[in-house]
């Protein structure tokens, strides 16, 4: 691939390790977005009918959030990083140096289609890559307003857009990149991986997984259905940290679904369908996979379909089984299955039968029990008392374990990401200890007491 090649070559010129030129590029971004942010909302609009506060929030305004933290901490974050000598080195000086790992390859998703390119991005430019971004072609007017963004700031040899579909993922993962960021589902996940290998190329994968909410009879229920109402009916439940399913002391059950329901009503009205605050499903395709899991199920609330505007109400299911569809994949919309619990054994029988998810949250008062619940499970991230808030704080990593993920990034964690640590020790040359050197006559006598040098 010949722009494969071209970046190669600007790589090797040695321009993207001058901090200049990186905060320059962020700047130019930076101004970028802030000029064109209405006309990113629309195109964000066509694509997903996402209301345009959902679009300032989590598209444009978190992005610049990241730029505005990366030009303030850069050479901060850039300059070589003194650590402690040991005895073994005496004497020295100890450093870590950030170098950019090269080449990049972001391929993003459709669901947060502005945010998701754009913050990898961010991180690979402060750290000193090159960058190609592969957006998604299923958000063609989120793609084209990228890519425009991207082709009148920077050279294609420096940082380029490739617009496509399958087969363009599979001719940019044939190449040898220095570093891989995806984000996207765990199949293809594997796929990225698989193709990384063959390379050891280091990847970052942003997955995703059937992510648990606990509400425990000491909840307040009110406070808690509002939050988690809000949670899943951002983008439409088409969020990786969206809660997947409910798990609800029996004891507050019905009044819990009741608070849902007066929440998503007070919030999107009698008939959700003719709400202009909740964004539509991004094509016929995973409109008809959303529909087929609401057969045969029990609906509480919602289950109305609108086919022509690809519309799904916020939808409450009773009790599904375990081994139907619904449970058996992430959900990735606003249907929302709903379990009563008895004893905290019923909890982990049925977290504990998933993979590892991105994320997990819990409701309770109860001290002990947020500390056995952020102990016992396994997940990339959550909250207490709260939902999907804990990716919005640039001092927090974000990213999932297991199955929902490899690597974190945001803030100062994205810069790390893409820059290679490098350990440099520099050595005095004043005095030269022989406890190291041949012949070891004298140093083997007091061999047992080395490791305390190190």
């Amino acid at each position: 691939m010949e722009l494969h090649k071209q970046q190669q070559a600007f790589f090797s010129t040695q321009k993207t390790k001058n901090l200049s030129f990186r905060r320059d590029a962020l700047k130019r971004l930076r101004n970028a977005i802030v000029e064109q942010e209405d006309a990113i909302a629309e195109a964000i609009y066509a694509d997903l009918k996402k209301p345009r506060y959902e679009s300032f929030l989590g598209e444009t305004q978190f992005v610049l959030g990241e730029l505005n933290a990366m030009l303030k901490n850069l050479e901060f974050w850039a300059r070589p990083e003194r650590v402690a000598a040991n005895l073994a080195n005496f004497p020295s000086k100890n450093y870590v140096y950030r170098e950019p790992y090269g080449q990049v390859l972001v391929i993003a998703p459709w669901n947060f289609p502005f945010m998701l390119a754009m913050t990898p991005i961010i991180g690979a430019i402060a750290a000193g890559n090159t960058v190609v971004i592969k957006p998604s072609e299923l958000t063609p007017n989120t793609s084209g307003i990228l890519g425009n963004i991207i082709e009148k700031l920077f050279d294609p040899e420096y940082i380029a857009v490739v617009q496509g579909g399958v087969e363009v993922s599979q001719q940019l993962l044939a190449q040898r990149w220095d570093y891989i960021f995806f984000t996207g589902g765990t199949q293809i996940g594997k796929i990225v991986y698989e193709a990384a290998a063959k390379y050891l190329t280091p990847v970052t994968l942003e997955l995703g997984g059937k992510n648990p909410c606990i509400v425990d009879e000491t909840a307040n229920i009110s406070l808690a259905a509002k939050r988690i109402v809000w949670g899943k009916a951002l983008n439409l439940g088409q969020t990786c940290v969206a809660p997947d399913y409910l798990l609800v002391h029996h004891s507050i059950k019905e009044k819990l679904v009741q608070a849902l329901k007066d929440k998503i009503i007070a919030a999107y009205g009698e008939i959700r369908s003719q709400s202009t605050d909740l964004a539509r499903i991004v094509s016929d395709r995973h409109h008809n996979r959303l529909k087929s899991l609401l057969e045969d199920q029990r609906i509480l609330f919602g289950g109305e379909t609108v086919d022509r505007d690809r519309f799904i109400d916020l939808t409450l299911v009773d009790e599904p089984d375990l081994d139907s569809p619904l449970m058996q994949e992430e959900i990735f919309g606003p249907i929302l299955p709903i379990f009563a619990y008895t004893n905290e054994s019923d909890i982990a029988k049925i977290i504990e039968g998933y993979e590892k998810p991105l994320a997990a949250y819990v409701f309770s008062r109860r001290k002990s029990f947020q500390k056995e619940f952020i102990t016992r499970f396994g997940f990339g991230g959550g909250a207490i008392n709260d939902t999907v808030i804990q990716i919005a704080d640039k001092n927090l990593p974000f990213g999932g374990v297991g199955h929902s993920g490899i690597g974190a990034y945001h803030g100062k964690v994205s810069f790390d990401l893409f820059s290679h640590k490098k350990a440099i020790v520099k050595r005095g040359s004043w005095i030269d200890p022989p406890i190291r050197y041949a012949p070891y006559t004298w140093p083997k006598r007091i061999a047992k007491w080395i490791k305390h040098l190190f």
